[in-house]
């Protein structure tokens, strides 16, 4: 990734962040975080990683909501950058988050168990 990509990504991920709370207005778009964005080396193509706190039945509205306003989003997002060509935004479900909550649990569990062997003795 070059900079240049890195820097498109970073400002893309800030402006999509602030409108998708300030504009979009489908209640299916539930509490979440864009993780990060990716842009093609071209920057015609981008990338949004998506992490929602919440249900599967959530999760999909999040995502069915985002892919159904991506051209109002793109719309929203010509007048903010200074580029002569906006990305084609894809919205993709990053459950990275979640997966590193459930190794993090996973972990504790193990600590608590050592701990509980070891500790068995007389007082």
């Amino acid at each position: 990734m070059s900079r240049r990509t890195r820097q498109v990504g970073d400002l893309l991920r800030e402006e999509l962040d602030d409108i998708i709370r300030q504009e979009v207005k489908d209640p299916r778009v539930a509490f979440f975080t864009i993780t990060r964005v990716e842009v093609s080396p071209d920057i015609r193509q981008a990338t949004a990683y998506i992490s929602v706190l919440g249900t599967d039945d959530e999760r999909q509205g999040t995502m069915a909501a985002l892919e159904s306003a991506s051209g109002y989003i793109r719309h929203h997002l010509k007048p903010r950058l200074r580029m002569r060509q906006i990305p084609e935004i894809a919205f993709v479900d990053d459950r990275s988050m979640e997966y590193a909550q459930t190794i993090s649990s996973a972990i504790e569990d193990l600590k608590r168990s050592e701990n509980g062997s070891r500790g068995g003795g007389a007082h």
